[in-house]
This record gives structure tokens, C-alpha cells and sequence, in this order.
């Protein structure tokens, strides 16, 4: 299974959008990048779906776009015009050649999931490597109006209870793919390391 970062070279605020290429070509959110579907379009002429983990602007900003040029199904928690399929704590997701759960994360957002596998997690915003807040485990803003630290944390902790040993790599909605790293730090020590700081109840992004 092959995962490509598809507004790498954005000019504009926008997500990371993963192109998941497999038995089962997948799309992870859209992004907020004009053109992000000539440059899914350079690695692959078909495109079986979107996945989107929320619907913040610059995770489906695009989502028209890609949809008008591919025509692929749309996963998603929450309503929306495009939608065709409707995801659920717990649902499973073919996604390249494996197979992910669906684990609901709310907290940034009311309609927010993370999609794990065996080996793979795609977080969107409830986990991040590195975001400039912090640099080796940093979590979704929530102070802005519907967000919640407290729900967030329960996501986290959630997402702990419910991740696989194997997993090895973290695709975030920002900042750098994370992999497991030779006798240092896991996925898993990064999320406990995002949970902590979380816990601390500090503003992410202090003032000045």
C-alpha cells in the first residue's frame, strides 16, 4: 500500500490530503489546495473514494473539485450534500489493501473519526506529530466555538484503548508523517505524550 501527501506543495492553509493507492484507491480528505484533483489525477485515473475525517474548510474545501473529476462514493460522520456513505464509531473502511476501523473522535470536532488499521493511522486533527504548538505529540485545537478539551481528551484516551500494537505510522491532518522509530518513540508514546500535554489544560496557543 502505497500513501501519497497530495497538497505537500500548497500555497494556502489547507489540510494534508493522503491519496491511499491499493486494491482500494482512496482518497483522506480533500484539502483546500486548487488543482489537489490534477495532482491526485497524476498518480492514478480512478479513485473508488473519499474518506473525510471531519468537514473543517480545509479538509473539503476541494471535496466539489475531486468529486466533479472523479465521481468517487464520499465517506463521512457527519451531513453533507456530497455524502454518500455514512461512517460510525466502529464501522470498518477498505482503504488500499487494508482494512480500517473507524474509531469517533470528537472534541476539535463534533463530527471528527480517526481511521486505524494494523499498521496505519490516519488521526486528522485529534493527534498530530508537529504543528508549532509541539513538536513530538500535539492534539486539535479546541478553543473555538463547539470544541471541547475535555471531549478531546476522552478521544485520545479512547484512541489509546483502541489502537493496535503493530500500528507503526501516523498520517495527521498537519505536520509531518510520523513512523516508529528505532529505539525511540512509537505512534502510541506520541498520542500518551499529546494526552498529557492536553491534560495540563494549557492553551495551545498562548497569547503573544
Amino acid at each position: 500500500m502505497e500513501i501519497i501527501p497530495v497538497t505537500a506543495d500548497a500555497e494556502v492553509f489547507t489540510c494534508n490530503a493522503y491519496l491511499v493507492l491499493g486494491d482500494r484507491v482512496i482518497l483522506v480528505d480533500a484539502g483546500a489546495m486548487d488543482g489537489v484533483e490534477s495532482v491526485v489525477a497524476d498518480h492514478t485515473d480512478h479513485l473508488d473514494a473519499v474518506v473525510i475525517t471531519h468537514q473543517h474548510s480545509d479538509h473539503i474545501a476541494r471535496l466539489d473539485s475531486v468529486v466533479e473529476r472523479f465521481d468517487p462514493e464520499v465517506y463521512a460522520y457527519g451531513d453533507h450534500p456530497l455524502r454518500t456513505h455514512n461512517l460510525d464509531d466502529g464501522d470498518e473502511v477498505q482503504m488500499g489493501d487494508e482494512t480500517f476501523e473507524v474509531v469517533y473522535t470528537p472534541g476539535h470536532a463534533a463530527d471528527h473519526v480517526a481511521l486505524v488499521s494494523d499498521r496505519v493511522l490516519f488521526s486528522g486533527d485529534v493527534i498530530v506529530y508537529n504543528d508549532g504548538a509541539y513538536d513530538d505529540g500535539s492534539f486539535g485545537r479546541t478553543d473555538m466555538s463547539g470544541q471541547s478539551r475535555e471531549r478531546l481528551i476522552q478521544s485520545l484516551e479512547t484512541l489509546l484503548e483502541r489502537l493496535p500494537e503493530n500500528v507503526e505510522a501516523l498520517y495527521a491532518g498537519h505536520g509531518d508523517v510520523f513512523t516508529n522509530e528505532a529505539k525511540g518513540d512509537s505512534v502510541r508514546d506520541v498520542i500518551e505524550r499529546a494526552l498529557r500535554r492536553a491534560k495540563e489544560r494549557k492553551p495551545k496557543y498562548p497569547e503573544g
